[in-house]
Protein backbone atom coordinates (compact mmCIF):
# COMPACT_ATOMS: atom_id res chain seq x y z
CA UNK A 1 0.00 0.00 0.00
CA UNK A 2 2.81 2.38 0.76
CA UNK A 3 4.16 1.88 -2.76
CA UNK A 4 0.79 2.81 -4.25
CA UNK A 5 0.55 5.92 -2.06
CA UNK A 6 4.07 6.87 -3.10
CA UNK A 7 2.98 6.57 -6.73
CA UNK A 8 0.19 9.13 -6.16
CA UNK A 9 2.54 11.73 -4.75
CA UNK A 10 5.14 11.02 -7.44
CA UNK A 11 2.51 11.57 -10.12
CA UNK A 12 1.42 14.83 -8.48
CA UNK A 13 5.02 15.98 -8.36
CA UNK A 14 5.44 14.97 -11.99
CA UNK A 15 2.49 17.10 -13.05
CA UNK A 16 4.00 20.08 -11.32
CA UNK A 17 7.26 19.25 -13.02
CA UNK A 18 5.68 19.39 -16.47
CA UNK A 19 6.04 23.17 -16.25
CA UNK A 20 9.24 23.47 -14.31
CA UNK A 21 11.86 21.05 -13.06
CA UNK A 22 15.58 20.44 -12.62
CA UNK A 23 17.75 19.80 -15.70
CA UNK A 24 18.23 16.18 -16.67
CA UNK A 25 14.84 15.10 -15.30
CA UNK A 26 12.13 13.83 -17.63
CA UNK A 27 8.60 14.11 -16.30
CA UNK A 28 5.60 12.24 -17.66
CA UNK A 29 3.63 14.06 -20.32
CA UNK A 30 0.28 12.22 -20.27
CA UNK A 31 -1.67 9.84 -18.02
CA UNK A 32 -0.14 6.38 -17.92
CA UNK A 33 3.43 7.51 -18.54
CA UNK A 34 6.05 6.59 -15.98
CA UNK A 35 8.10 9.22 -14.21
CA UNK A 36 11.70 8.86 -15.34
CA UNK A 37 14.26 10.40 -13.01
CA UNK A 38 17.87 9.76 -13.85
CA UNK A 39 19.08 10.29 -10.31
CA UNK A 40 17.68 10.31 -6.78
CA UNK A 41 15.88 13.63 -6.42
CA UNK A 42 14.24 15.60 -3.67
CA UNK A 43 10.86 14.80 -5.22
CA UNK A 44 11.44 11.04 -4.89
CA UNK A 45 12.61 11.34 -1.31
CA UNK A 46 9.63 13.52 -0.38
CA UNK A 47 7.24 11.05 -2.04
CA UNK A 48 8.81 8.11 -0.20
CA UNK A 49 8.63 9.89 3.14
CA UNK A 50 5.01 10.92 2.57
CA UNK A 51 4.01 7.41 1.49
CA UNK A 52 5.57 5.86 4.58
CA UNK A 53 3.84 8.39 6.84
CA UNK A 54 0.39 7.89 5.25
CA UNK A 55 -1.83 5.54 7.30
CA UNK A 56 -3.22 2.55 5.44
CA UNK A 57 -6.82 3.59 6.18
CA UNK A 58 -6.26 7.00 4.60
CA UNK A 59 -4.59 5.46 1.57
CA UNK A 60 -7.55 3.13 1.05
CA UNK A 61 -9.96 6.07 1.09
CA UNK A 62 -7.88 8.13 -1.31
CA UNK A 63 -7.39 5.26 -3.77
CA UNK A 64 -9.42 5.67 -6.92
CA UNK A 65 -10.17 9.37 -6.46
CA UNK A 66 -10.09 11.61 -9.52
CA UNK A 67 -7.70 14.49 -9.93
CA UNK A 68 -10.47 16.96 -9.09
CA UNK A 69 -11.36 15.03 -5.94
CA UNK A 70 -7.73 14.95 -4.81
CA UNK A 71 -7.49 18.70 -5.39
CA UNK A 72 -10.58 19.25 -3.24
CA UNK A 73 -9.07 17.09 -0.50
CA UNK A 74 -6.11 19.47 -0.27
CA UNK A 75 -8.03 22.77 -0.46
CA UNK A 76 -11.07 21.77 1.63
CA UNK A 77 -9.41 22.57 5.01
CA UNK A 78 -8.45 26.06 3.86
CA UNK A 79 -11.93 26.73 2.47
CA UNK A 80 -13.54 25.45 5.68
CA UNK A 81 -11.34 27.75 7.75
CA UNK A 82 -12.15 30.76 5.58
CA UNK A 83 -15.88 30.07 5.80
CA UNK A 84 -15.65 29.75 9.57
CA UNK A 85 -13.77 33.04 9.84
CA UNK A 86 -15.98 35.03 7.45
CA UNK A 87 -19.46 33.49 7.33
CA UNK A 88 -20.03 32.71 11.02
CA UNK A 89 -19.27 36.26 12.29
CA UNK A 90 -21.57 37.69 9.63
CA UNK A 91 -24.45 35.41 10.61
CA UNK A 92 -23.82 36.11 14.30
CA UNK A 93 -23.89 39.88 13.65
CA UNK A 94 -27.18 39.50 11.79
CA UNK A 95 -28.65 37.68 14.78
CA UNK A 96 -27.38 40.27 17.28
CA UNK A 97 -28.78 43.13 15.18
CA UNK A 98 -32.31 41.98 16.08
CA UNK A 99 -31.62 41.82 19.82
CA UNK A 100 -30.82 44.14 22.72
CA UNK A 101 -27.57 42.28 23.49
CA UNK A 102 -24.87 44.26 25.31
CA UNK A 103 -21.34 42.86 25.34
CA UNK A 104 -20.58 44.33 28.77
CA UNK A 105 -23.54 42.39 30.22
CA UNK A 106 -23.08 38.86 28.85
CA UNK A 107 -25.29 37.30 31.54
CA UNK A 108 -28.23 39.65 31.03
CA UNK A 109 -31.27 38.15 29.27
CA UNK A 110 -31.26 38.73 25.52
CA UNK A 111 -34.55 39.91 24.05
CA UNK A 112 -35.57 40.32 20.45
CA UNK A 113 -36.33 43.89 19.41
CA UNK A 114 -37.28 43.35 15.78
CA UNK A 115 -36.18 46.13 13.44
CA UNK A 116 -35.90 48.82 16.11
CA UNK A 117 -32.08 48.77 15.95
CA UNK A 118 -32.18 49.36 12.20
CA UNK A 119 -34.76 52.11 12.67
CA UNK A 120 -32.54 53.89 15.20
CA UNK A 121 -29.51 53.55 12.93
CA UNK A 122 -31.29 54.93 9.87
CA UNK A 123 -32.81 57.86 11.78
CA UNK A 124 -29.78 58.83 13.86
CA UNK A 125 -28.42 62.23 12.66
CA UNK A 126 -24.97 61.47 14.10
CA UNK A 127 -24.69 58.34 11.96
CA UNK A 128 -25.75 60.24 8.85
CA UNK A 129 -23.15 62.89 9.65
CA UNK A 130 -20.51 60.16 9.95
CA UNK A 131 -21.62 58.71 6.61
CA UNK A 132 -21.33 62.15 5.01
CA UNK A 133 -17.82 62.54 6.43
CA UNK A 134 -16.93 59.09 5.10
CA UNK A 135 -18.27 59.94 1.63
CA UNK A 136 -16.23 63.16 1.58
CA UNK A 137 -13.12 61.27 2.59
CA UNK A 138 -13.66 58.46 0.05
CA UNK A 139 -14.40 60.82 -2.84
CA UNK A 140 -11.37 63.07 -2.48
CA UNK A 141 -8.89 60.30 -1.72
CA UNK A 142 -10.02 58.35 -4.78
CA UNK A 143 -9.84 61.41 -7.03
CA UNK A 144 -6.36 62.44 -5.86
CA UNK A 145 -4.92 58.92 -5.78
CA UNK A 146 -6.27 58.06 -9.23
CA UNK A 147 -5.05 61.26 -10.91
CA UNK A 148 -1.62 61.29 -9.26
CA UNK A 149 -1.20 57.51 -9.50
CA UNK A 150 -2.01 57.41 -13.21
CA UNK A 151 0.27 60.39 -13.88
CA UNK A 152 3.17 58.67 -12.10
CA UNK A 153 2.48 55.41 -13.93
CA UNK A 154 2.45 57.23 -17.26
CA UNK A 155 5.80 58.88 -16.51
CA UNK A 156 7.44 55.65 -15.33
CA UNK A 157 6.13 53.80 -18.37
CA UNK A 158 8.28 56.12 -20.49
CA UNK A 159 11.28 54.15 -19.10
CA UNK A 160 13.55 57.14 -18.66
CA UNK A 161 16.99 56.80 -17.17
CA UNK A 162 16.77 55.75 -13.53
CA UNK A 163 13.07 54.89 -13.71
CA UNK A 164 13.61 51.68 -11.70
CA UNK A 165 15.22 53.64 -8.86
CA UNK A 166 12.43 56.20 -8.72
CA UNK A 167 9.81 53.45 -8.85
CA UNK A 168 11.33 51.93 -5.72
CA UNK A 169 11.39 55.31 -3.97
CA UNK A 170 7.75 55.96 -4.83
CA UNK A 171 6.69 52.57 -3.46
CA UNK A 172 8.21 53.14 0.00
CA UNK A 173 5.11 54.76 1.61
CA UNK A 174 2.96 51.79 0.64
CA UNK A 175 5.38 49.40 2.40
CA UNK A 176 5.12 51.17 5.75
CA UNK A 177 2.74 50.22 8.55
CA UNK A 178 -0.26 52.54 9.05
CA UNK A 179 0.85 53.00 12.68
CA UNK A 180 4.25 54.23 11.50
CA UNK A 181 2.71 56.51 8.88
CA UNK A 182 0.18 57.96 11.32
CA UNK A 183 2.76 58.81 13.97
CA UNK A 184 5.20 60.09 11.34
CA UNK A 185 2.67 62.53 9.86
CA UNK A 186 1.37 63.52 13.26
CA UNK A 187 4.90 64.71 14.02
CA UNK A 188 5.11 66.51 10.65
CA UNK A 189 1.82 68.31 11.34
CA UNK A 190 2.99 69.72 14.69
CA UNK A 191 2.68 73.51 14.38
CA UNK A 192 5.82 74.30 16.41
CA UNK A 193 8.33 71.68 15.25
CA UNK A 194 6.68 70.00 12.28
CA UNK A 195 8.32 70.28 8.86
CA UNK A 196 4.93 70.58 7.14
CA UNK A 197 4.09 73.77 9.03
CA UNK A 198 7.51 75.25 8.25
CA UNK A 199 7.15 74.41 4.54
CA UNK A 200 3.70 76.00 4.34
CA UNK A 201 4.92 79.03 6.27
CA UNK A 202 7.86 79.41 3.92
CA UNK A 203 5.62 79.35 0.85
CA UNK A 204 2.72 81.45 2.16
CA UNK A 205 4.19 83.59 4.93
CA UNK A 206 1.60 82.34 7.43
CA UNK A 207 3.05 81.95 10.96
CA UNK A 208 3.64 78.32 11.91
CA UNK A 209 1.55 78.73 15.05
CA UNK A 210 -1.49 79.43 12.89
CA UNK A 211 -1.10 76.24 10.83
CA UNK A 212 -3.14 73.79 12.92
CA UNK A 213 -3.65 70.93 10.48
CA UNK A 214 -5.04 68.52 13.06
CA UNK A 215 -6.70 71.04 15.35
CA UNK A 216 -8.48 73.19 12.78
CA UNK A 217 -12.04 72.19 11.90
CA UNK A 218 -11.56 73.05 8.22
CA UNK A 219 -8.08 71.58 7.80
CA UNK A 220 -8.34 68.34 9.80
CA UNK A 221 -10.28 66.39 7.11
CA UNK A 222 -7.77 67.46 4.46
CA UNK A 223 -4.88 66.49 6.71
CA UNK A 224 -6.15 62.88 6.69
CA UNK A 225 -6.79 62.99 2.94
CA UNK A 226 -3.20 64.14 2.32
CA UNK A 227 -1.76 61.31 4.44
CA UNK A 228 -3.89 58.62 2.82
CA UNK A 229 -3.07 59.95 -0.64
CA UNK A 230 0.66 59.96 0.16
CA UNK A 231 0.51 56.38 1.43
CA UNK A 232 -1.68 54.67 -1.16
CA UNK A 233 -1.03 56.54 -4.40
CA UNK A 234 1.84 54.06 -5.15
CA UNK A 235 -0.70 51.22 -5.00
CA UNK A 236 -2.85 52.89 -7.65
CA UNK A 237 0.29 53.63 -9.64
CA UNK A 238 1.22 49.94 -9.77
CA UNK A 239 -2.20 48.90 -11.06
CA UNK A 240 -2.21 51.66 -13.68
CA UNK A 241 1.34 50.79 -14.69
CA UNK A 242 0.27 47.19 -15.26
CA UNK A 243 -2.50 48.48 -17.52
CA UNK A 244 -0.12 50.69 -19.50
CA UNK A 245 2.40 47.87 -19.91
CA UNK A 246 -0.35 45.59 -21.26
CA UNK A 247 -1.02 47.84 -24.28
CA UNK A 248 0.68 46.30 -27.36
CA UNK A 249 3.29 48.45 -29.08
CA UNK A 250 1.93 47.74 -32.55
CA UNK A 251 -1.20 49.79 -31.77
CA UNK A 252 0.93 52.89 -31.20
CA UNK A 253 2.97 52.05 -34.30
CA UNK A 254 -0.19 51.86 -36.40
CA UNK A 255 -1.34 55.19 -34.95
CA UNK A 256 1.98 56.79 -35.88
CA UNK A 257 1.61 55.48 -39.43
CA UNK A 258 -1.78 57.20 -39.53
CA UNK A 259 -0.03 60.38 -38.29
CA UNK A 260 -1.95 60.53 -35.02
CA UNK A 261 -0.54 63.09 -32.62
CA UNK A 262 0.72 62.14 -29.15
CA UNK A 263 -2.33 63.81 -27.61
CA UNK A 264 -4.65 61.86 -29.91
CA UNK A 265 -2.87 58.58 -29.06
CA UNK A 266 -3.22 59.30 -25.36
CA UNK A 267 -6.98 59.86 -25.47
CA UNK A 268 -7.83 57.30 -28.16
CA UNK A 269 -5.48 54.44 -27.16
CA UNK A 270 -3.87 54.86 -23.75
CA UNK A 271 -6.84 55.98 -21.68
CA UNK A 272 -9.47 53.58 -23.15
CA UNK A 273 -7.19 50.52 -22.90
CA UNK A 274 -5.99 51.37 -19.40
CA UNK A 275 -9.48 52.29 -18.19
CA UNK A 276 -10.36 48.80 -16.81
CA UNK A 277 -7.21 48.88 -14.67
CA UNK A 278 -8.00 52.41 -13.48
CA UNK A 279 -11.52 51.34 -12.54
CA UNK A 280 -10.14 48.30 -10.72
CA UNK A 281 -7.84 50.54 -8.68
CA UNK A 282 -10.79 52.82 -7.85
CA UNK A 283 -12.79 49.80 -6.68
CA UNK A 284 -10.04 48.54 -4.38
CA UNK A 285 -9.28 51.94 -2.87
CA UNK A 286 -12.95 52.82 -2.52
CA UNK A 287 -13.67 49.71 -0.46
CA UNK A 288 -10.58 50.21 1.70
CA UNK A 289 -11.20 53.91 2.30
CA UNK A 290 -14.84 53.30 3.17
CA UNK A 291 -13.72 51.26 6.18
CA UNK A 292 -10.82 53.53 7.14
CA UNK A 293 -10.18 53.43 10.88
CA UNK A 294 -6.53 53.24 11.92
CA UNK A 295 -5.25 56.37 10.18
CA UNK A 296 -8.09 58.57 11.46
CA UNK A 297 -7.68 57.21 14.98
CA UNK A 298 -3.94 57.88 15.01
CA UNK A 299 -4.16 61.39 13.56
CA UNK A 300 -7.29 62.97 15.02
CA UNK A 301 -9.28 60.30 16.86
CA UNK A 302 -12.36 61.66 15.09
CA UNK A 303 -11.80 65.26 16.23
CA UNK A 304 -11.74 68.13 16.53
CA UNK A 305 -15.25 67.56 17.81
CA UNK A 306 -16.67 65.04 15.37
CA UNK A 307 -15.43 66.62 12.15
CA UNK A 308 -13.32 63.61 11.13
CA UNK A 309 -15.49 60.93 12.74
CA UNK A 310 -15.99 58.45 9.91
CA UNK A 311 -18.45 55.56 9.97
CA UNK A 312 -15.95 53.03 11.33
CA UNK A 313 -15.17 55.22 14.36
CA UNK A 314 -18.88 55.76 15.02
CA UNK A 315 -19.34 52.00 14.86
CA UNK A 316 -16.52 51.44 17.34
CA UNK A 317 -17.89 53.99 19.78
CA UNK A 318 -21.38 52.52 19.56
CA UNK A 319 -20.08 49.00 20.20
CA UNK A 320 -17.32 49.57 22.75
CA UNK A 321 -18.11 52.89 24.43
CA UNK A 322 -21.91 52.90 24.51
CA UNK A 323 -21.90 49.07 24.62
CA UNK A 324 -24.99 48.98 22.39
CA UNK A 325 -23.84 45.78 20.70
CA UNK A 326 -27.16 45.04 19.02
CA UNK A 327 -27.41 48.52 17.52
CA UNK A 328 -23.74 48.40 16.47
CA UNK A 329 -24.39 45.08 14.74
CA UNK A 330 -27.30 46.65 12.85
CA UNK A 331 -25.06 49.54 11.83
CA UNK A 332 -22.40 47.07 10.64
CA UNK A 333 -24.97 45.20 8.54
CA UNK A 334 -26.17 48.47 7.00
CA UNK A 335 -22.58 49.35 6.09
CA UNK A 336 -22.00 45.89 4.65
CA UNK A 337 -25.12 46.04 2.49
CA UNK A 338 -24.24 49.54 1.28
CA UNK A 339 -20.67 48.63 0.33
CA UNK A 340 -21.67 45.30 -1.19
CA UNK A 341 -24.47 46.85 -3.24
CA UNK A 342 -22.33 49.71 -4.55
CA UNK A 343 -19.44 47.36 -5.31
CA UNK A 344 -21.76 44.99 -7.19
CA UNK A 345 -23.08 47.80 -9.37
CA UNK A 346 -19.55 49.05 -9.97
CA UNK A 347 -18.27 45.59 -10.93
CA UNK A 348 -21.03 45.30 -13.52
CA UNK A 349 -19.93 48.62 -15.00
CA UNK A 350 -16.32 47.41 -14.94
CA UNK A 351 -17.24 44.23 -16.80
CA UNK A 352 -19.14 46.31 -19.36
CA UNK A 353 -16.04 48.43 -19.97
CA UNK A 354 -13.82 45.34 -20.27
CA UNK A 355 -16.16 43.62 -22.78
CA UNK A 356 -16.86 46.59 -25.00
Amino acid sequence: MSGWTRNIFVKMAARIGNKAGPPGVSYMQRPGDILNISHSSIVEKAADATARATPVSVALRVRGLSDRAIAWVFIAPAITLLLAINIFPLLWAVYLSFTNYRANRPNAPVQGVGFSNYERVLTDPDIWQAMQTTAHFVFWTIVLQTVIGFALAYLIDRKFRGHAFWTTIILIPMMLSPAVVGNFWRFLYEPQIGLFAYAVSLLTGIPTSDIQMLGNVSLAPWAIIIVDTWMWTPYVMLICLAGLRSIPDYIYEAAEVDRASAWRQFWSITVPMALPFIMLAVLFRGIENFKMFDMVTLLTGGGPGSVTEVASITLKRTAFESWATGRASAFAIVLFVAVFGLANIYVKALNHVKNR
